[in-house]
């Protein structure tokens, strides 16, 4: 198995054996770019393409060398000789092929954390934003401030266009403004925002994170590795328990917000 903890936007990535779960909007970003550096793709979906632009990017990507197996089954069995797995955000831990990549050591990435890894030199500062509730919103106000102040801003993430779109996207940016659910955050392990929110905290997806303190925990990767302000509601404890519980830069502030 290949190293891939070093490869970042300019490192070799030519014989990389990487699998995408998951073919959807997150997917497609992961395969296009993954194949564009040199990997060699394989997608799995238990899906087949229900719409003409899933049907037009399968062509696509079929084209250009990635393997797409979709359909019932296709996600039953890790393939051997894998160097990484890029996971699709909602694709839970328990899924079989994620749980066997997993046994087996295969490292796991979301589609946040490989875009993270490939920023470039002088990339835009992230400002992200999770919560219960509010995060779409939010983030949208939070790109209409930074746009009216004058500043090249993305609202991306959870709210629509992937994060690893606007990332490798050769339009130039000043500042992202991401909204990040408890699945992509699950899967991030290095990020390191500029900024970030967590808005508030209630009960949601236990199913899929197995109970309240995994979700929050997830919840609270939000914070790791801050540089700048760790933003919280004074309202939600649980939420200033999280600020309080991170790693965070050297000089980082806790700032809390009321709704009065």
């Amino acid at each position: 198995m290949r190293d891939v903890d070093g490869l970042g936007r300019h490192g070799s990535w030519d014989g990389v054996r990487a699998l995408v779960t998951g073919f959807g909007v997150s997917g497609f970003a992961a395969a296009d770019t993954l194949q564009h550096l040199g990997a060699e793709v394989t997608v799995v979906d238990e899906r087949e393409p229900a719409d003409d632009r899933r049907r037009e990017e399968a062509t696509l990507l079929e084209a250009l060398g990635v393997d797409l197996r979709l359909g019932p089954g296709s996600t039953a069995t890790l393939p051997d000789g894998l160097d990484l797995v890029v996971t699709s955000p909602g694709w839970a831990p328990t899924t079989p092929v994620l749980g066997q990549a997993l046994a087996s050591s295969v490292p796991v990435w979301g589609e946040v954390e490989l875009a993270w890894r490939l920023r470039d030199d002088g990339a835009p500062p992230w400002l992200c934003i999770t919560g219960t509730n509010g995060k779409t919103t939010t983030v949208q106000m939070l790109d209409a401030i930074l746009r009216a102040s004058g500043l090249r801003s993305a609202a991306v993430g959870n709210v629509g266009r992937p994060v690893l779109e606007a990332v490798m996207d050769p339009e130039p940016l000043d500042v992202l403004a991401i909204e990040l659910s408890s699945y992509q955050l699950h899967w991030s392990s290095s990020v390191a925002a500029e900024s970030a929110a967590v808005l508030n905290l209630a009960p949601d997806h236990l199913d899929w994170h197995g109970s309240m303190d995994a979700y929050a925990q997830a919840k609270g990767k939000v914070y790791e590795g801050v540089q700048r302000a760790c933003v919280y509601n004074v309202e939600d404890p649980a939420t200033e328990a999280l600020v309080m519980e991170a790693d965070v830069e050297e000089g980082a502030r806790a700032i809390g917000f009321t709704l009065g």
